[in-house]
């Protein structure tokens, strides 16, 4: 009989078992445990563990220092739960040190300049996905390092009540949420993610947007706080309408001063009604097209100055949340302003 030594742990090959894809998961893969003695295995048993056993496979031998398990991230591609090797743990540091794989489709994804890649492109050498102007324009690093440096501050002539009470009011929404996961998409500078962060109400907060430039000069403000230094925060390069997350596993998403900019939010709501847990909510803030109070003569100006850009009506906003599967929707409206919560059933 091969096994690995003379212990009493004996551990199966999976080259040798049926090669389904779906086959092995961590949890599923276990040794069979018998004492050192062959007398002990039943008889009946041994030919078939004389076939299959034999030495751990050695890509899952790990340092003690390190870990191997299924992570709370999933592939952009398959959407199975990415295999982590490296320290536990949802902050920079853990998740610098930490490399990622699909067992599905077998693709990588590491960290670097401060954030982890998870979009479908990642580490691709030979294409580089054009955006809209709407997301392009937020790569720049000339707007990402201006945006909590004058640019949204303009936010407030539109009715936005600015960043401190627009934390409060999200955090009313998310009560029910607290102590869970929550995803901050489209957070740009982490101006709210490093808000929920140091809150501490939260089990980890993901910032998560597709602009590089975004993502480095969030984590410029992080290495500025040392009250952030410990907090369980994650830094990670996405798209919105393919969200790295395992369906059902996310306890709350915001979206602040973001839907506007989406190519397309029916494709992103229906994303984050994906991952959102039942009971799971939603909370984003956007600009109106215009609201029951602008003139009627105006309203043509705005929707052709605002053509560029995915800016909604308040009843739009409501139909797209419950087409996507969400419920008990509401919303607060202030001139252009809008926050507007809904619940995943």
């Amino acid at each position: 009989m091969a096994v690995a030594s003379s212990s009493s742990t004996i551990h199966l090959n999976k080259s040798l078992l049926p090669k389904h894809p779906r086959f092995f998961r961590s949890s599923q893969f276990r040794p069979l445990r018998f004492s050192s003695s062959s007398s002990s295995v039943p008889l009946c048993l041994r030919s078939t563990v004389a076939r299959v056993a034999v030495a751990v496979e050695p890509a899952l031998i790990t340092p003690k220092t390190q870990t191997l398990e299924t992570d709370i991230f999933a592939c952009p591609v398959c959407y199975e739960p990415l295999v982590r090797k490296g320290p536990p743990g949802i902050n920079l540091q853990a998740i610098y040190r930490s490399g990622f794989k699909c067992r599905e489709c077998e693709k990588t994804y590491s960290s670097k300049d401060g954030y982890l890649d998870l979009t479908v492109t990642a580490d691709s050498g030979n294409f580089d996905e054009v955006k809209p102007i709407t997301t392009e324009l937020f790569r720049s690093p000339l707007v990402s390092f201006l945006y909590e440096r004058g640019w949204r501050q303009n936010f407030n002539r539109s009715g936005f009540p600015g960043p401190d009470e627009e934390f409060r009011m999200a955090q009313e929404y998310f009560r029910s949420a607290e102590g869970g996961l929550l995803v901050d998409v489209s957070c740009g500078s982490g101006l709210f993610s490093r808000k929920f962060a140091k809150s501490g109400k939260y089990s980890a907060v993901v910032a998560l947007d597709f602009s590089e430039n975004m993502l480095r000069q969030c984590n410029d403000f992080i290495k500025q706080d040392n009250t952030l230094s410990s907090t369980n925060l994650a830094l990670v390069r996405a798209d919105v309408s393919r969200l790295p997350f395992p369906s059902g596993s996310v306890d709350a998403v915001h979206a602040g001063a973001a839907l506007h900019c989406w190519p397309s939010p029916t494709n992103a709501i229906a994303e984050i009604s994906r991952v959102l847990r039942s009971g799971g909510v939603f909370v984003g803030t956007t600009f109106l097209r215009y609201n029951a109070s602008t003139p009627w003569f105006i309203r043509p100006f705005r929707e052709r100055i605002l053509q560029n850009y995915n800016y909604l009506l308040r009843d739009e906003i409501k139909d797209v949340c419950t087409s996507c599967g969400l419920t008990n929707y509401s919303d607060d409206v202030r001139s252009s302003f809008i926050m507007f919560a809904a619940q995943k059933p």
